[in-house]
């Protein structure tokens, strides 16, 4: 059983900011990497940022957006600032997790939490 569990979506007006976080609990060996999509209705789940080694970013995110782990707590976060209306989506929290007793690894996702920017 793996879970990931987002949080810290909501409302907030252009150029604001929000942070999100995302906790993966369960029968986890390891991470491998860790990630933001999002989502908006009607369209692709698009990667917003991920973070295996290293931080890599949509570009149209770079500069506003920063992602970190905490390994330890088997955390991720996106810090979100200069928000703008077309940030609105469902973002989804990815985990590329290999569990306790196996030898590879897979993807899990969260359940999503809603961020809209609009005044």
């Amino acid at each position: 059983q793996v879970q990931l569990v987002e949080s810290g979506g909501g409302l907030v007006q252009p150029g604001g900011s929000l942070r999100l976080s995302c906790a993966a609990s369960g029968s986890i060996y390891s991470i491998n990497a860790m990630a933001w999509y999002r989502q908006i209705p009607g369209k692709e789940r698009e990667l917003v940022a991920v973070f295996g080694t290293s931080a890599n970013y949509a570009d149209s995110v770079k500069g506003r957006f920063t992602i970190s782990r905490d390994n330890a707590k088997n955390m991720v976060y996106l810090q979100m600032n200069s928000l703008k209306p077309e940030d609105t989506a469902v973002y989804y929290c990815n985990a590329r997790i290999q569990r306790r007793s196996f030898s590879y690894y897979r993807d899990y996702w969260g359940q999503g939490t809603q961020v809209t920017v609009s005044s």
